[in-house]
């Protein structure tokens, strides 16, 4: 059972883990699991160690070329690092930069090789490229999605350079 992931990269430090918790029941006694994911902050890298942990393979999707020097913010190398060193694969998308052709192209391996994907997500509707953009693509090619959104999670708000 292949099983992507899309969520919020903003999930606040008490939300992990309810969500952490969450995926790991959703995905308890999957056969054969695989989880793909592109290991952002949050919701990506949360799945990635639940699936770990649970003794699945990941899958890493990592969006550009230069997207750990450029995206990776410092207090996320270590986690980031490790999940990659943890990888079974990983595809590094044919883009020099990280920006939004780099993370449709890297959703749309999420959508395409997945039979499950999870989503990290308030409901609510953003940007291109972004959580609800990937989940209504899943859904329009009959991908099932599990929403995971505990009751009390949060996202931190963006300070003013976010």
């Amino acid at each position: 059972m292949r099983i992507s992931v899309t969520g919020h990269t903003n999930i606040s430090a008490e939300t992990v883990p309810l969500v952490r918790a969450a995926i790991a029941d959703l995905i308890a006694d999957t056969p054969g699991l695989v989880g793909i994911s592109c290991l952002a902050r949050g919701a990506d890298s949360v799945f990635a160690e639940v699936v770990l942990d649970a003794g699945g393979q990941l899958e890493a999707v990592v969006p550009s070329r230069d997207y750990r020097e450029s995206k990776v913010k410092p207090d996320h190398l270590v986690q980031f690092d490790g999940l990659i060193e943890r990888a079974t694969t990983v595809r590094v998308m044919d883009f020099d930069r990280a920006g939004r052709d780099a993370y449709e192209a890297a959703n749309e391996v999420l959508v395409s090789e997945a039979d499950r994907m999870i989503a990290v997500w308030d409901g609510k509707v953003g940007e291109r490229a972004g959580t609800g953009t990937v989940v209504a693509l899943a859904r329009a090619r009959g991908i099932p999605v599990d929403v995971v959104w505990p009751n009390g999670a949060v996202r931190d708000q963006p300070g003013p350079q976010q």
